[in-house]
């Protein structure tokens, strides 16, 4: 398909194309596309309509939730440097109206269009929607044995560690938080990561939104394994938050703290966008989780443990 010209709209997307070896047809990416490092300095067709430098995880709560709730986008679409592109496939989501442009705003930006793209619409809730996902991907791009075998490789790696997992008895009261003011725990296919990983997550919502959760929930779980993994956030933003969680109340009587098993982890890369690199986020938290039985062997900057106090 040499006259393929692939926009994607959101990073997990963009992922999945250089995973099946499209990066030379992707012509229109988001600001927030990083990886992998080849498609950097492509067309940039998607922006953050809200300046979110210097702002509180508080500030920026609030800030999104504002705008949300009075119907204006998160993101703004360059319309014109959409039409010069000429996509001939759009990569797009309507799960999250956070994480990347969605729904209404993706109609009326494609009503502009002309001739009209192809639209994949992915919105996986689970590890097997993403498994779909990159089976649609591949259908559409014709490179659907490319998908096939990026499937396999992951499952490959997740036997293998479902292997290991068959030698440990104990499953950690594990708490991944996905933003820290105010606390929100975590959706979708994270609860699955954590239990592939070997750990018990009660306060996620599996296949589910995450939502607001009350700190007094937290102190209730007494997780024995904290992972500070902020939606939208690289390792160097996760600390940043992870610390601002020491003035919580009775912080320092939860199990994590008092036995040090606090993480900050590149939530970016690993957790937050559904993509290929989430089998790698799950091995992460099998390594935090199960240290005894799993070793971490990807970049050294995955993860950081947090000072407690």
């Amino acid at each position: 398909m040499s006259d393929l010209r692939i926009v994607s709209l959101l990073p997990s997307a963009t992922e999945m194309v250089c995973a099946l070896g499209l990066a030379d047809h992707l012509v229109g990416i988001t600001h927030e596309c990083d990886y992998p490092p080849p498609i950097i300095g492509k067309p940039i067709v998607v922006r953050n309509a809200i300046a979110m430098d210097g702002l509180s995880p508080q500030q920026i709560d609030a800030a999104v939730s504002a705008r949300v709730r009075s119907g204006a986008s998160l993101y703004e679409v360059d319309e014109q440097l959409l039409r010069q592109l000429a996509p001939t496939l759009i990569l797009t989501q309507n799960l999250c109206q956070v994480c990347a442009p969605s729904g209404n705003e993706i109609d009326q930006v494609l009503k502009s269009l002309d001739p009209k793209p192809q639209v994949l619409w992915l919105t996986p809730e689970s590890l097997a929607g993403i498994e779909v996902n990159l089976r649609e991907l591949g259908k559409a791009a014709d490179r659907i044995e490319e998908a096939e075998a990026v499937i396999a490789s992951g499952r490959a790696t997740l036997e293998r560690l479902a292997a290991r997992m068959r030698n440990t008895s104990h499953r950690p009261r594990v708490f991944c938080i996905e933003w820290v003011d105010p606390v929100y725990c975590s959706g979708h296919w994270v609860p699955e990561m954590v239990e592939l990983a070997g750990g018990v997550d009660a306060l996620s919502r599996k296949g589910a939104d995450s939502i607001r959760i009350q700190w007094q929930e937290v102190l209730n779980w007494a997780p024995e394994v904290l992972i500070v993994s902020p939606c939208g956030f690289n390792l160097s933003g996760a600390e940043q938050q992870a610390l601002r969680l020491r003035g919580n109340p009775q912080w320092t009587d939860l199990p994590s703290v008092q036995k040090e098993q606090v993480f900050a982890v590149d939530a970016n890369s690993y957790f937050a966008r559904p993509g290929p690199r989430v089998i790698q986020g799950i091995e992460l938290l099998a390594h935090l989780i199960h240290p005894e039985l799993c070793d971490w062997t990807g970049p050294q900057n995955a993860f950081q443990k947090v000072a407690t106090r």
